[in-house]
């Protein structure tokens, strides 16, 4: 492992991009911090490097006059990065249809991958361009056909999720807060593809007895984003609270690779859900897809190619994956997730639909 730590933030003069790149200037950890987008980054850098703290910051600005294909300023963001992040891509506007938003994202993603693939492929990789339920299979395909696809580097960001869940309920019991709470949440990340598991929190609470109140908690948690575009009227959706859901991922992810939980003997901050390719070879993964099996007995659906899933993680990415929470879903939890799984099948084959067109 070297001594140095070189962060690239793909799309950093975005809405979500800006916030994250200040949140990591300010990590003891990262010594570099590269940013690229294709406008407004010079003077984002200008200003982030007045910050005082140690991190480097480089920005890098796509160059249109050249000839489509090459982009020389990405390949030099993107070379001696450890972790790439990747918050490109753009929210949906007035006017927009879903599927509109897709093609676009899903593009960008698409000439995103390539790059990385062929020149930063050994990358620790999150991506937080929506929809991700899709876009991690567009970055899967393309890593796999240049033949450096690793399953334990590729994470699709789905934290804001868990930072929801923490939040909502803390909303409703008295004398808490949302630092008392880490709701496992699987599954994808959107709408109805997002599970939380209130019934794995350390311990229970009345208040979840009330299925009128369980049930508004769990649509608050999968559609909490509707909230922020209307009382934003149209004109955003969830930029702070996703750029610091990433940041907080990055800290987990960080921790891991440097071995920082072990060090401190802090085990209560070194799991967090991610989306991310069911590969045979992590970890857990045998049991996973045994105790997925069990839910899914009896219903028409395959267990799917890519989940949301609690995880550890250590120098290589992913250490190993948690499949203790199937056996502890209560029967609320399992009927979401079989609904779930129908989506994110879905979701997945559209993703997969857009490579090979």
């Amino acid at each position: 492992m070297s001594s140095t730590i070189k962060v690239t933030v793909l799309g950093a003069a975005g809405g979500i991009g800006q916030p994250l790149s200040l949140l990591l200037k300010l990590n003891p950890y990262i010594t570099e911090l590269s940013l690229y987008d294709v406008v407004n980054i010079p003077g984002i850098a200008a200003d982030l490097n007045h910050i005082d703290t140690n991190v480097k910051i480089n920005s890098f600005i796509r160059d249109n006059n050249e000839p489509k294909g090459t982009n020389t300023q990405l390949i030099n963001a993107l070379k001696g990065s450890d972790f790439i992040i990747i918050p490109a891509g753009i929210p949906r506007k007035p006017g927009m249809t879903r599927g509109d938003l897709f093609n676009i994202n899903a593009s960008i993603c698409n000439e995103l991958a390539t790059f990385i693939a062929i020149h930063s492929p050994n990358s620790f990789i999150l991506v937080i361009s929506n929809p991700v339920n899709s876009t991690i299979p567009i970055f899967r395909e393309i890593l796999n056909n240049y033949g450096v696809f690793n399953p334990l580097k590729l994470f699709g960001v789905t934290a804001l999720d868990n930072v929801r869940s923490n939040t909502f309920i803390s909303n409703l019991i008295d004398n808490s807060l949302p630092k008392d709470f880490n709701v496992p949440v699987v599954g994808g990340h959107s709408g109805h593809s997002i599970v939380p598991l209130f019934s794995q929190l350390d311990k229970s609470y009345k208040i979840l007895d009330d299925n009128n109140i369980y049930d508004a908690l769990i649509h608050r948690v999968q559609y909490g984003g509707d909230e922020i575009v209307e009382a934003k009227n149209g004109n955003g959706s969830s930029t702070l609270s996703m750029a610091y859901a990433s940041n907080k991922f990055f800290n987990i992810i960080i921790n891991g690779y440097l071995n920082l939980d072990n060090n401190n003997n802090n085990n209560n901050n070194c799991q967090i859900s991610s989306y991310i390719y069911l590969d045979d070879s992590i970890n857990g993964m045998k049991e996973l897809k045994t105790g997925l099996m069990e839910i899914l007995k009896g219903t028409k659906l395959e267990i799917p190619k890519y989940l949301a899933i609690p995880m550890n993680f250590d120098i290589n990415g992913i250490k190993n994956v948690d499949y203790k929470w199937i056996d502890k879903m209560n029967e609320k939890e399992k009927e979401l997730f079989v609904i779930a799984v129908g989506f994110i099948n879905q979701n997945v084959e559209k993703g997969l639909n857009f490579v090979y067109k």
